[in-house]
C-alpha cells in the first residue's frame, strides 16, 4: 500500500517527538483478569521500535463497548498493568481520554516515557456518525501529543471504522501504517491477488448473516469452502434438513439456497454434527448424522466423520484462510471439531501451505485449545476488518493512510 511506513518515521527522526499511537488493546477480560494478551503482545513491536528512538508516547485504545461514558469495568488498568510489565517499563494510565488527567500527565511526559488514556470509547465522540464531533475529539488527542507531533496506525482490528483515533486524526497530523498494520495488509494483499492454489476458506462462527459478504467474495475464487459453527445449521436447512434447536437464521435460508446452487461445487458442509440436549458445558450428547438431528437436541460441534472430510481437502491446500470455530470451543466437550479442523491447517502449513487464521474467536481457540501458534503463517489481529478486506470493502482506516480519505 502506498503509505509511509514506521521506518519513514524513524527516518524523519522522532527523539523527543510525541506519537500518538492508535493500538488495539481489545482483548477478553474475566473478572478483571486478561485471559488473552495476544492484541497487546502484537503491539510491541511497534511501541519498542518507537520508545528505542526516543518518542514519547501518547498511546490510545478501546476496551468492549461501553456506551460513550465512563465505565469500570472497561477501564484499561489491566491492559496498562500487562503493558507495563511486556515493555519493562512503567505505564501511566490517564484517569480520562482527553481531560485534564491526560493534560497534566502527556505535559510532563519525556523520552522513551508511555502514556495509555483511558478507553477512548468513554468519549462518545469517539464513534459518532457526526464528522465535527469526530473531528473535535481527535483535534484533543492530536493536542495531546504536543507540537511537531505523528500519529501511527497500529490497530488493525479497527481499520474497518471510521472513528475519530482511527481516521480523523490520520487527517490532522503526519500519518504512518505500524508494522502491526503493515504487516496484516500484506498478507491479505496475498491473499486477494497472489494466492497459491489450491486456496481453501474455512468459515465458522454463529451467524450465517455475517459471512453472506464474504462468502459471495470469495466462493468464485477458492477451490474449497469448510463451512462449520452455529452458521453451518443455517445451511443444512437449506437442504431441507431438520437442524432440531440448532442455532438457525431462518430468514437467511433461501440465500443459503441459493448459495449451494451457485457454489455447491466448492462448498463443504458437516456430514455429522455433535449434538447436545442443553447448552451447557456438561450436557448428554452425541453424534449423529447432519440428516439426523433429532428434536430438541442442538448442534454444539462438527462431527468426527465432518472433521475428517475437512482433512482431506484442506490437506492438499497451498493456501488456508480461516475464519469462525467449528464448535462452542469454550466447552471441552465441543471443542474437538475446531480443534481437528485447526490441526489439519497446521500439518498443511507444514507441508508448505500459507495460512492465516483471521482473528476473533479463532485466534482466541487456537490459544485456549493450547495449539501452537507458530503452526499457522499468520494470525490475525481483526476478524471483522480481515473479513471486510477480504470482501472488498473500503476500510476508512486505511484509505485515510494512503490520503484517500
Amino acid at each position: 500500500m502506498a503509505v509511509q511506513t514506521l521506518q519513514d518515521l524513524i527516518d524523519a527522526g522522532v527523539s523527543g517527538r510525541g506519537v500518538l499511537v492508535r493500538a488495539d488493546f481489545n482483548v477478553p477480560l474475566d473478572g478483571g483478569e486478561i485471559t488473552d494478551a495476544g492484541r497487546i503482545e502484537a503491539s510491541l513491536p511497534t511501541l519498542n521500535t518507537l520508545l528505542e528512538a526516543g518518542a514519547k508516547l501518547v498511546v490510545v485504545a478501546h476496551l468492549g463497548r461501553p456506551e460513550g461514558a465512563p465505565d469500570a469495568k472497561y477501564s484499561l488498568a489491566p491492559v496498562a498493568a500487562k503493558l507495563g510489565e511486556l515493555l519493562g517499563r512503567h505505564v501511566q494510565l490517564a484517569g480520562d481520554v482527553v481531560g485534564q488527567d491526560a493534560e497534566a500527565r502527556a505535559e510532563g511526559l519525556t523520552d522513551g516515557d508511555v502514556l495509555l488514556l483511558e478507553n477512548v470509547r468513554f468519549d462518545p465522540r469517539e464513534t459518532s456518525k457526526n464528522d465535527d464531533e469526530r473531528l473535535a475529539l481527535a483535534k484533543e488527542l492530536a493536542t495531546l501529543a504536543g507540537d511537531d507531533a505523528a500519529f501511527v496506525s497500529d490497530g488493525f482490528g479497527v481499520v474497518h471504522r471510521k472513528q475519530a483515533s482511527v481516521y480523523d486524526v490520520a487527517t490532522l497530523l503526519p500519518h504512518y501504517a505500524g508494522t502491526l498494520v503493515a504487516t496484516e495488509v500484506d498478507v491479505l494483499t496475498r491473499l486477494t491477488e497472489t494466492p497459491e492454489r489450491p486456496y481453501a476458506v474455512v468459515l465458522g462462527g454463529s451467524k450465517v448473516s455475517d459471512k453472506i459478504g464474504v462468502i459471495e467474495a470469495l466462493a468464485p475464487k477458492v477451490d474449497t469452502l469448510v463451512i462449520g459453527g452455529g452458521m453451518a445449521f443455517t445451511f443444512l436447512a437449506a437442504q431441507g434438513y431438520s437442524v432440531g434447536s440448532s442455532l438457525l437464521q431462518e430468514d437467511r435460508i433461501d440465500t443459503c439456497k441459493d448459495l449451494l446452487e451457485r457454489f455447491g461445487d466448492v462448498i463443504h458442509l458437516p456430514t455429522d454434527v455433535v449434538v447436545a440436549d442443553s447448552f451447557s458445558a456438561d450436557a448428554e450428547s452425541k453424534v449423529v448424522k447432519a440428516s439426523e438431528i433429532p428434536d430438541g437436541w442442538m448442534g454444539l460441534d462438527v462431527g468426527p466423520d465432518s472433521v475428517d472430510r475437512f482433512d482431506a481437502v484442506l490437506g492438499n491446500a497451498k493456501t488456508i484462510f480461516w475464519n469462525g470455530p467449528a464448535g462452542v470451543f469454550e466447552f471441552e466437550k465441543f471443542s474437538s471439531g475446531t480443534a481437528g479442523i485447526a490441526k489439519s491447517i497446521i500439518a498443511a502449513t507444514a507441508k508448505g501451505a500459507f495460512s492465516v487464521v483471521g482473528g476473533g474467536d479463532s485466534a482466541a481457540a487456537v490459544r485456549t485449545l493450547g495449539l501452537p501458534e507458530d503452526g499457522f503463517s499468520h494470525i490475525s489481529t481483526g476478524g471483522g476488518a480481515s473479513l471486510e478486506y477480504l470482501e472488498g470493502k473500503t476500510l476508512p482506516g486505511l484509505n485515510v493512510l494512503e490520503g484517500d480519505a
